[in-house]
């Protein structure tokens, strides 16, 4: 095991909302472009399914090209991260669905991998910032879902 391995950035958040509301969100490329990514071209969730898109901070930019490698509907969905120009290996995020109570579900991010960019000393690819990046996209799913933002 890698001794400088970091753990992996779990954001949580209860969301009022059943399972299959929640996944049309989180799957869908039109829902997806008002809570997350408003520039993802294209979404499927199907094994082998791929698509990029450019994210610009400052004077840079993140090429993002994603994989999706397991999908079970309602449930969870994997997809790897690449970073072109940054890091050729993925970053795994899972996204997971858990029912509480009827019309209250859990939505769980699991993002693995983040060690692979601390090097770079960018702000972008630090612990803090990928999970209040997590935290910032989990609200907006949330308020989304309830209804406060559209």
């Amino acid at each position: 095991m890698d001794s400088h391995k970091v753990n992996p950035i779990i954001v949580s958040k209860n969301i009022t909302a059943s399972p299959e509301r929640i996944w049309k969100a989180i799957t869908d490329v039109s829902e997806m472009n008002l809570w997350f990514f408003n520039n993802i071209p294209d979404f499927k969730a199907e094994i082998g399914f791929k698509t990029w898109f450019i994210v610009s901070n400052d004077d840079r930019k993140f090429y993002h090209l994603w994989e999706v490698i397991s999908v079970e509907k309602n449930v969870s969905i994997h997809v790897e991260w690449t970073y072109p120009g940054f890091v050729k290996e993925p970053f795994l995020v899972v996204f997971s669905l858990k029912s509480e109570k009827i019309n209250l579900t859990n939505f769980r991010v699991t993002a693995y991998g983040i060690e692979k960019f601390l090097h770079f000393n960018l702000p972008e690819f630090t612990v803090e910032s990928c999970k209040g990046g997590w935290e910032f996209f989990t609200d907006n799913l949330k308020k989304y879902i309830e209804g406060s933002i559209n």
